[in-house]
């Protein structure tokens, strides 16, 4: 750790437009720009989801000009199968990547982890203001891919081998789409990459006078944690885009078997395992699960001990519940190929684990019940996101149990059961982590308030919009529905196209919900109510001590000194409900580490 009074980072406030707002180096403005880099991508994957939830509801419905979108692929409006699983799999991957990794670790972590750790930035800001360049720029092939001649690829966001690579004669998309998907994905791990490196390095040796590792708040160790698992878990996935692409390009062989027919055509390739590419892939899938949800969870820790006034019941625990999460993540990543022929004994080896790891999650959980109970929380937009973030994570954390036997999850694997759980557990949680963080910080980021009328309103829609959606899926998934299916005409399928009609609706709704807090977000931003001062909520954590917004150096000219831990709420004898964590009020915290 350094004394960043005396260790500046070294470089100064940018003078022109191009570097202020552009190639910027200040981790604020990168933390902005991987934001709305998440928003666009977002409200392109909801666009996405939209078409095809219009599509499994309605059948043949013509969905007015989406022939401007593909002409092979919706003649007459008209969406055909192939399309269909193309859209699935830009919806999949743009969600996956762009949104639910974007968001909650590279934009709000940017801009806040060297704040909360107090740093002026991060060390290495060059290489902070490449991961986010590089991450725009692996954004620009998927969507390339709609514009190439037979459209993206229709591999599903997994990508499994072989149809992945055995180029065109897998179907639509499947030449150069897969080449533009590959390349889209490998670039973004190498943005995770540099940013994992600045954000490790932060937390560890850039941290102010007084701040040790456990007075740091939860949202910083939630970064922390996640950046650990993004170096390892990227650096997984991005050998393996590359050997994909040498499958494509080069002649090689890693993911196709020899003596492959395909219509009628024995394939040029010899040597290769289809395996080879799930076992790469799902050794990134699963921890990405959870660089997806860790942060969400530091988030909500942080929004809800603000708004309960109050510090949870072991700030440690937690701390060593989501450090644990990121342990096992690595250790279960079977269960996704119970139905690839696995060895029954290996199967039990990632059973096991599978099921070890809703113990530290329930622990999180039991803490955030146990720590609301009895408190006088008080009701705003981020808190009721926070709420509804620890509702989600139950309710699709609960269907994992089911998924952890596979004498269970073989039945399930394929069909709309795991695809509810995922949502719920990660995509939904996730969303409703970003939603409480942006409504909580946006303040501090731009210093106006939003509405909170308004965010009450996207709260309940989209709270009931997603129940809506996604339990009804393992309604289907035990009904046998199978997922990717784009249309129900198999007798025992004919009497769930009702569901389906319920769920486009729902989804069309809770869409609705979030063009209000589209609405709401940049209104704020231009004309909302300026913040009444420089720590609205009454917050103890650093970023509550500098100016709003910050300057470019984040705490202008004298660097902040630590006392205390994070979460000083209602501490006996104080003079106030609360004590930042550079107030040399004398406190008793028995929790504190000396």
């Amino acid at each position: 750790m350094h004394d960043m009074s005396a260790h500046a980072v070294g470089h100064g406030a940018p003078t022109s437009f191009i570097r202020k707002h552009i190639f910027s180096t200040d981790h604020k403005v990168i933390g902005k720009q991987y934001y709305a880099l998440a928003l666009v991508a977002a409200f392109f994957g909801m666009f996405l989801s939209w078409l095809m939830r219009l599509h499994l509801g309605f059948g043949s419905f013509a969905i007015p000009g989406l022939h401007l979108l593909s002409k092979n692929g919706a003649p007459g409006d008209v969406m055909t199968p192939e399309y269909y699983l193309q859209l699935m799999t830009m919806h999949g991957t743009i969600m996956v990547f762009f949104v639910l990794t974007t968001a909650p670790f590279a934009a709000f972590g940017n801009f806040f982890l060297p704040i909360q750790t107090g740093a002026e930035d991060m060390p290495f800001p060059h290489f902070n203001m490449m991961s986010f360049w590089v991450t725009f720029t692996a954004f620009l092939p998927i969507v390339a891919s709609f514009f190439v001649s037979d459209g993206p690829t229709l591999g599903g966001w997994t990508q499994y081998a072989p149809l992945s690579a055995i180029g065109s004669a897998g179907g639509p998309g499947e030449g150069w789409g897969v080449i533009l998907w590959a390349t889209s994905i490998g670039l973004f791990c190498i943005g995770q990459l540099l940013g994992s490196l600045n954000f490790i390095t932060t937390t560890l040796d850039m941290r102010c006078k007084g701040m040790s590792l456990m007075r740091l708040p939860l949202s910083a160790w939630a970064w922390f944690i996640t950046s650990i698992m993004g170096l390892t878990a990227f650096a997984v996935l991005m050998p393996a885009c590359i050997l994909l692409i040498l499958d494509h390009v080069a002649g090689t062989s890693f993911f196709v078997a020899s003596n492959l027919v395909i219509n009628d055509q024995m394939l040029p390739h010899s040597g290769g395992s289809t395996l080879l590419w799930q076992h790469l892939f799902w050794f990134f899938g699963h921890p990405e699960v959870y660089i997806a949800i860790v942060p969400g969870m530091g988030i909500v820790s942080h929004v809800l001990i603000t708004n309960m006034r109050r510090p949870m019941l072991s700030h440690r625990v937690l701390i060593y519940s989501m450090g644990s999460l990121a342990v096992l993540s690595y250790m279960v990543y079977g269960h996704h190929m119970f139905v690839s022929g696995m060895n029954p004994v290996s199967s039990l080896a990632f059973s096991f684990p599978t099921l070890v790891i809703t113990i530290p999650s329930t622990i999180v959980v039991l803490i955030w019940l146990g720590s609301l109970y009895g408190s006088k929380l008080r009701i705003n937009a981020a808190s009721l996101f926070a709420l509804g973030f620890i509702s989600m994570f139950i309710s699709g954390g609960v269907s994992g149990f089911f998924l952890a036997q596979p004498s269970i999850d073989i039945m399930l694997h394929a069909t709309y059961f795991v695809v509810g759980h995922f949502h719920l557990v990660m995509g939904v949680a996730a969303m409703f982590g970003i939603f409480a963080g942006t409504y909580f910080w946006f303040p501090k980021m731009t210093g106006r308030m939003m509405n909170e009328t308004l965010g009450k309103v996207h709260f309940w829609m989209s709270f009931v919009g997603a129940y809506c959606i996604f339990m009804p899926f393992h309604y289907l998934g035990i009904a046998g529905n199978v997922r990717r299916y784009q249309a129900f005409t198999d007798d025992y399928l004919i009497p769930l196209i009702p569901v389906h009609k319920f769920i486009t609706v729902a989804a069309l709704f809770t869409g609705l919900a979030q063009l209000i807090f589209l609405y709401n977000l940049i209104h704020s931003r231009f004309w909302g109510a300026h913040a009444p001062n420089d720590n609205p909520w009454e917050g103890t954590s650093l970023e509550w001590s500098t100016a709003t917004p910050p300057p470019h150096n984040n705490f202008g000219d004298k660097m902040p000194v630590v006392f205390h831990d994070p979460y000083q709420y209602s501490v006996e004898g104080a003079s106030a409900d609360y004590i930042m964590q550079t107030s040399p009020e004398s406190v008793h915290s028995p929790d504190e580490e000396k």
